[in-house]
């Protein structure tokens, strides 16, 4: 009897060619508590959105070892071993592939979602906000909802401005940021389908095409989304022909994380992990959670010379030793809590749970912010998604159509919310009231160093975002629900500032996140403007033709108290959270230095967008995998000088130390193995199909 795993393995080309619904059929050295090896160059702690990425760049150099851990399990694509036939009964993976089903499948309180909880939010109607955060390897990029937007040109460079004072900081400029997104994303224009229908606008200079990660259109666009462009002109919101570079306000239908050879979600994992070749020098460990980082301590600072890890509460430690470097990429929620389990971080929060303090560095787990959103919903009088996908038609089944998902964006700034006056006098009064809400109020620590932090951040918010060019809220257009339609509305720089911190010293226990939603009445404000936007611009023709009565709030909600009341009951997370270990001087806070390094330590580094100093306006998954690029160029420059140039492609090669191109020929070699199991694949195939 013929194995079937082989050909399998052997008919990625051909599952491509033929654009299978799945095809991801590469495998991967992943290993177990038995099967590592005694050291690594490089561990990362966490294999979501930026460690999975980065594992796969740092590994592209043979002469560096990288072994990955995450707490989640590789994922819903590994083979069945009940396959009959190549092109039969192939796994559909529908939940996570599948863009659509992001809304009507979603893999939120899955075993693939960490489904946390914020602490109560007094100002929130004291409601625990449910917060979701992907457990598998790919994070929260095999779960979210796959926009793909950058930030404004302006925020990239007041980042660079707030940590001007250290070497090398252009390297967080606009411009050099910029260039690595680009390197990153794999564009391609929208189909005229698309086009015809909604009438997108891009500037193809803007876009990278020779990275990894998809950057598309959804194939198939509702019919209703014909509306969202010339509404947002009516009521006065200028479009935006090139929402990539640089210039972010405006309105334009967002770019989708899609491959469009098949109309699947991608991320991390498909994008950096599955089209590699075998790398010996890349080992990648799952359903395994990082219990802490082990120190020794010198007059230099702290080494990390082992990572402790357990595949459960009552399960034995383990450990593996660091050769290089930790590179903790557990996101905005998990990287703090690592740090703050091995002993570094606020020490009062480390004393409060049991833990002996390595390193009282009291910015880990503050500075947290997150967009807040909510949205005004209309009965509609034409197909919605949800109709569509509800209605079991032919083109409801189609990957084409199934590759649809919400795009239609707009950011607009003070003056569009508030008017010229209006703006003027909201900053003053911002300006204010800094010092009086600076301090535990506004920080959730009443350390001076995160004061000075917070006072840092609030002034840029408020000097640089709050009067210029840049998003303060986004507007969505949402048309997934069937028989509803909703224009969303997002705050993208709120002055509230909140923080992620333990209790216990578990890692298997969640640690507490406390955002401190609404705490800042700016942010109350700001939304509100956002909502009565949103409510004005579903009354505008042409899109008021399509919608019938509001559904919610509703009619009721009318004054300023209205809606302030709504929205403190009702407003919720859009799922964007960062800046807990961020990219700050260490006297405001901070936690890393510009090369990611931790403060205080030689040898750890934060990757992932926790480093971010403030919300983007923006989502943050471009962004990040444009920091994982400018990771892996400063930790190769670091040990490793390059003289031919690494574009950042996991497949290209990265010179080694003493220029050796070793890892070219493997390349080579894993090239022709390749092509040779294709082969026997495809007779394998073709015999199974005779016989």
């Amino acid at each position: 009897m013929w194995s079937f795993k082989i050909p399998l393995l052997a008919l990625a080309p051909l599952a491509s060619a033929f654009r299978l619904p799945y095809s991801r059929f590469t495998a991967r050295d992943y290993v177990n508590g038995e099967t590592l090896a005694s050291a690594y160059d490089f561990v990362i702690a966490g294999g979501g959105t930026a460690g999975l990425s980065l594992a796969s760049l740092l590994s592209a150099n043979s002469n560096f070892t990288v072994l990955v851990i995450e707490s989640g399990d590789i994922g819903p694509d590994q083979i069945s071993t009940s396959l009959r036939c190549a092109f039969h009964d192939l796994p559909t993976h529908v939940y996570l592939d599948t863009p659509a089903y992001t809304y009507f499948k979603s893999l939120f309180h899955s075993s693939y979602d960490y489904a946390y909880d914020t602490v109560p939010q007094p100002s929130a109607g004291g409601r625990n906000v449910y917060w979701p955060r992907g457990k598998v390897l790919g994070g929260s990029s095999a779960i979210n909802g796959m926009y793909l937007i950058r930030p404004n040109e302006i925020e990239v460079d007041a980042w660079h401005d707030m940590i001007s004072s250290q070497p090398n900081a252009d390297q967080w400029s606009w411009d050099s940021l910029f260039a690595t997104m680009k390197d990153s994303e794999a564009f391609t224009p929208p189909t005229d389908a698309a086009v015809q229908t909604a009438g997108m606008q891009w500037n193809s200079a803007s876009h990278g095409t020779s990275g990894t990660v998809h950057h598309t259109y959804p194939a198939y666009m509702v019919p209703l989304t014909r509306h969202w462009l010339p509404t947002l002109e009516a009521a006065g919101i200028t479009l935006n022909p090139d929402a990539y570079g640089g210039k972010t306000t405006g309105g334009f239908f967002a770019l989708s994380a899609i491959n469009p050879s098949n109309w699947t979600r991608s991320y991390a994992k498909p994008a950096y992990i599955d089209p590699l070749p075998p790398r010996s020098n890349l080992h990648i460990l799952v359903n395994t959670t990082v219990t802490r980082i082990v120190f020794n301590s010198s007059s230099s600072g702290l080494q990390a010379t082992a990572v402790e890890f357990s595949t459960g509460r009552n399960s034995a430690t383990q450990s593996v030793q660091v050769g290089k470097e930790v590179i903790v990429s557990g996101g905005s929620v998990n990287s703090p809590q690592i740090l703050q389990l091995s002993g570094v971080g606020p020490s009062d929060v480390l004393a409060a749970a049991g833990i002996e303090t390595q390193l009282d560095l009291p910015g880990v787990g503050t500075h947290l912010q997150d967009h807040i959103s909510a949205g005004v919903w209309f009965k509609s009088n034409e197909d919605t998604q949800g109709n569509i996908y509800n209605s079991g038609s032919n083109i409801s089944n189609t990957p084409e159509f199934l590759s649809f998902i919400n795009s239609g964006t707009a950011y607009v700034n003070a003056t569009t919310l508030f008017g010229v006056d209006g703006a003027t006098t909201m900053l003053q009064t911002i300006r204010d009231n800094m010092t009086s809400f600076a301090g535990t109020t506004g920080t959730g620590s009443n350390n001076a160093q995160v004061i000075e932090g917070f006072k840092a951040i609030y002034n840029t918010t408020g000097e640089k975002f709050f009067s210029s060019e840049v998003g303060l809220v986004e507007l969505l257009f949402s048309i997934n629900v069937p028989g509803q339609v909703a224009v969303q509305a997002a705050i993208q720089h709120p002055f509230s500032q909140g923080r992620v911190y333990i209790n216990t010293n578990s890692a298997f226990d969640p640690p507490l996140i406390d955002p401190q939603y609404f705490s800042h009445w700016a942010d109350v404000v700001t939304m509100r403007e956002g909502l009565k936007l949103a409510r004005q611009i579903a009354q505008t023709p042409p899109l008021s033709t399509a919608l019938g009565s509001e559904v919610t709030p509703g009619p009721s909600v009318v004054t300023d108290d209205d809606w302030d009341n709504w929205l403190k009951n009702n407003g919720g997370t859009e799922f964007h959270p960062t800046s807990t270990c961020a990219m700050l001087p260490m006297d405001q806070g901070g936690v890393v230095d510009n090369k990611m390094k931790v403060y205080g330590t030689l040898n750890v580094r934060v990757v992932d967008a926790s480093i971010f100093p403030f919300s983007f306006a923006a989502h943050t998954t471009a962004p990040l995998y444009g920091v994982v690029q400018k990771a892996a160029e400063v930790i190769q420059n670091d040990y490793a000088p390059t003289t031919g140039g690494n574009n950042g492609t996991p497949d290209n090669n990265v010179n080694s130390p003493g220029g050796s191109t070793s890892q070219g020929n493997g390349a080579n070699k894993a090239s022709n193995v390749l092509v040779s199991v294709w082969v026997l694949g495809l007779v394998s195939l073709v015999l199974a199909i005779l016989f």
